[in-house]
């Protein structure tokens, strides 16, 4: 996922109705055309554009919507699941994933995964690397490192192929980057990477020290800033700060420790939990969806979305 607001789907007497939000009506119906010049059954599938403000309630709450699902911001998930009735609903909220680097950790390799899961697509996916939490040992070094990779990152125009970092969605979301950037180095953070904010491209910013309550890094920041949060040598204090958000999408751990790999797997509030894998890695196979107010139910993981877009039916019949 590689937008914060998608669109939510109906479905209907097997039927599935997407509704754009963020998507245009234009981008929509070339989608559905490409869909159905593939070979989908054009009754399969509908298009409906207009304003979610008049029309996303009446859509929601129709008798003949057998199953809501929704991809995009916890605000309007909740709206939805507090509208919609007596029905199922799937939601794909937010995330505020952290990258955990223990001390026995390869360093290096734990900066790429830093550096490459919170900067890909801008930062602007819900399972975007968006705290590094580093126990203290280790911190000083591998915050090197990560400045040291951040910096080999060429950030301009997105249509450049040899740009790494493009713009985010809007001016208006790079503003409020700059703004908790700006906030948490007023309560103690230092920023040891990043450049001025040019309308909607924000550059990578590495910013370390960041205290793990402040908005930058306790709320889903969706863009390409790379926060370093030191923590205790003590695993038990990692868990609690991971977990001391209300998200719980997904999360990658650095350590080879299986005493730790085994308390993570454990003892982390949150959907996945990848070992030497950003919070993003998955295979298709795998259910994915997220706990808290990163949302309800399974939409991708074939097995699971499967059951969470279909009903059970038990029979059973006589045998002479």
């Amino acid at each position: 996922m590689v937008s914060h607001k998608i669109a939510p789907a109906i479905a209907t007497n097997n039927r599935v109705v997407l509704k754009p939000t963020e998507l245009t009506p234009l981008t929509a119906l070339a989608l559905a055309d490409l869909l159905y010049e593939a070979g989908l059954p054009p009754e399969m599938l509908s298009v409906v554009t207009g304003n979610p403000s008049t029309m996303g309630d009446a859509m929601i709450t129709d008798p003949d919507a057998d199953l809501v699902t929704f991809t995009g911001s916890v605000r309007v998930g909740k709206h939805i699941a507090s509208t919609a009735g007596y029905k199922r609903i799937v939601l794909e909220l937010g995330g505020n994933d952290p990258l955990i680097v223990m001390e026995d950790a390869d360093l290096d390799k734990a900066a790429e995964l830093a550096v490459a899961g919170a900067t890909k697509n801008s930062g602007q996916r819900c399972t975007a690397v968006k705290r590094i939490l580093v126990v203290e040992s280790v911190a000083e070094a591998f915050s090197m490192l990560v400045v040291e990779k951040a910096r080999r990152l060429q950030c301009g125009d997105p249509m450049n192929p040899d740009t790494d970092i493009g713009t985010v969605i809007n001016e208006r979301s790079a503003m409020m980057f700059e703004a908790r950037v700006k906030d948490a180095e007023g309560l103690g953070a230092e920023v040891l990477h990043g450049a001025p904010r040019q309308g909607a491209l924000f550059p990578p910013t590495v910013v370390d020290r960041v205290p793990f309550d402040c908005e930058l890094v306790h709320e889903e920041t969706f863009g390409p800033v790379i926060p370093i949060i030191r923590c205790p040598n003590d695993i038990a204090e990692v868990i609690r700060i991971s977990n001391s958000t209300a998200y719980g999408l997904s999360s990658g751990v650095c350590t080879n420790r299986f005493d730790y790999i085994s308390r993570f797997v454990a003892e982390l509030e949150v959907g996945t939990v990848n070992i030497w894998e950003v919070p993003g890695y998955r295979i298709e196979m795998s259910p994915f969806g997220g706990i808290k107010d990163s949302g309800l139910g399974y939409k991708e993981g074939v097995v699971e979305a499967m059951k969470s877009f279909t009903n059970v039916r038990t029979w059973s019949m006589p045998w002479g």
